[in-house]
């Protein structure tokens, strides 16, 4: 579920972000609508949510305070942005935004289906296993990306010794101020 997180967490962002323009959708039968709310809760959707808006929150809070010209008012602005902000989740909404999602992509039966599966042993095992696995996987890839980032700017670097120059004369300029 690691992996899941930040593209749940944009998802969410933009459905939220999405809730004054959101036009009316088509009706959904009330029984499937029923289910993929079974689903969602089944699956513990709302507790990911929970977990991958404070980790997004969290990460995302320096790069809004980058993004504002220093000043003294700076950190409480933020920190006023933020509560603001955690304050207009509603994870109940989130999740009625979440319903007319999987009625595009998923029938009445595939619904029922996926329902089935994870009130099974191994659908409980999945749900309980898989943020572990995505957890550890995501972890050897960030490890596994560094390791190809390192390689490939030290080969590029030895490929171009003018641009290895230039990136040591501009850590030269920096380090001096």
């Amino acid at each position: 579920m690691r992996l899941l997180r930040p593209l749940l967490s944009i998802l969410a962002f933009t459905l939220l972000s999405c809730l004054g323009t959101a036009q009316s959708a088509p009706a959904i039968d009330p029984a499937k609508a029923a289910d993929i709310r079974k689903l969602l809760d089944l699956v513990g959707t709302r507790e990911i949510m929970q977990q991958s808006f404070g980790g997004s929150l969290s990460q995302i809070k320096p790069l809004v305070t980058r993004s504002l010209p220093p000043g003294e008012y700076r950190a409480k602005l933020v920190d006023l942005f933020f509560e603001k902000f955690q304050s207009k989740i509603d994870l109940d909404n989130f999740m009625n935004l979440a319903v007319p999602v999987y009625d595009k992509y998923f029938s009445a039966d595939e619904i029922k289906q996926m329902i089935k599966f994870y009130e099974t042993p191994i659908g409980k095992k999945a749900i309980a296993t898989l943020p572990k696995l995505t957890g550890e996987l995501s972890e050897m890839g960030q490890k596994w990306g560094a390791e190809i980032g390192r390689e490939s700017m030290n080969e590029v670097l030895a490929e171009h010794p003018d641009l290895a120059m230039a990136l040591e004369e501009a850590r030269k300029g920096t380090s001096a101020k």
